[in-house]
């Protein structure tokens, strides 16, 4: 298989902005495309790449797409729209957190266009996605990886090979289910340490250097919730949309899950509570509403 050099990025949001530069400071040819007008135009001149006025123009003669877009329903669109006119032999790497299910579906389809497609799921939060410090979650086959791998190593500082197509995507929503319960239970501690007295500061440092840190006490809390700054840059959509995907997986291999359950249940309330575009530290807020207090800031 050849190398890649040319690569079409597909979706140029809070994640795919950062991720695509850095492949452009690997020295790889980036066209860069967007379905926000002007926004693919603006990081081409920022980061000194091209960029395209259709998906269609930006995968013409590429080795590879890069797709980080909202859902897989969106990832599916793009491809009817594009695999007539991909080349064969290129590949489609998804850094969409999309659901399994469909995106094996997609690989499918790419297929009979002797197109290859890998799930590459990331996390880490906007601040690793520019520092190309981000973990990568792939799914896939291993000589696809193979040939991806010098791309997926400019943009992230490790990559977990997970298993088959939607492997990847299906750990990150479990790591983001794990993420959520972590950050939900941070800020109901905050509260009821805060009515017995506690300074919530305070409690943030003895957690961190107890058993009970995990990553909502060592970069949310102090950092987005007590400063009310909430500005993580990762909406509570998509993690109510993650967490769907993590209980589809558990459902799809007849896994019970009760705990995890009621937590989806208390993510997707905060999410009908607060409304769309909220940053998903504000879930503090949703706690807040339902203690009826808020914490000491």
């Amino acid at each position: 298989m050849s190398a890649i050099e040319k690569v079409a990025f597909v979706g140029l949001g809070n994640m795919g902005d950062p991720i695509a530069a850095n492949l452009v400071r690997a020295g790889y040819d980036v066209t860069g495309v967007d379905a926000v007008p002007g926004r693919a135009a603006q990081w081409a001149q920022r980061v000194g790449a091209t960029s395209a006025p259709s998906v269609t123009e930006a995968v013409r003669d590429v080795d590879a797409v890069v797709t980080i877009l909202p859902t897989s329903d969106h990832v599916s669109s793009v491809v009817d729209t594009v695999a007539p006119v991909l080349p064969a032999g290129s590949v489609l790497v998804d850094m969409t957190s999309g659901v399994p299910e469909t995106t094996r579906l997609i690989a499918g389809r790419l297929a009979a266009y002797d197109v290859a497609l890998v799930d590459v799921a990331v996390s880490g939060g906007v601040s690793r996605a520019v520092e190309a410090s981000i973990a990568l979650m792939a799914g896939g086959d291993d000589a696809v990886l193979d040939r991806v791998q010098p791309l997926l190593d400019a943009v992230g500082r490790a990559t977990f090979r997970c298993g088959g197509i939607g492997t990847g995507q299906a750990m990150k929503s479990l790591n983001n289910l794990v993420s959520a319960g972590g950050l939900l239970v941070a800020v109901e501690a905050l509260l009821v340490g805060s009515r017995a007295g506690l300074d919530p500061a305070t409690m943030v440092d003895v957690l961190n250097a107890s058993t009970g840190m995990n990553n909502a006490t060592k970069v949310k809390l102090t950092q987005f919730v007590l400063s009310g700054s909430y500005a993580s840059g990762f909406g509570l959509d998509l993690m109510v949309k993650d967490l769907g995907i993590a209980l589809g997986v558990a459902a799809e291999h007849d896994v019970d899950v009760p705990l995890s359950e009621v937590l989806v249940a208390l993510w997707r309330e905060a999410g009908q509570m607060l409304g769309p575009g909220r940053d998903h530290t504000e879930i503090a807020r949703f706690s807040e509403h339902r203690a009826g207090f808020e914490l000491p800031r």
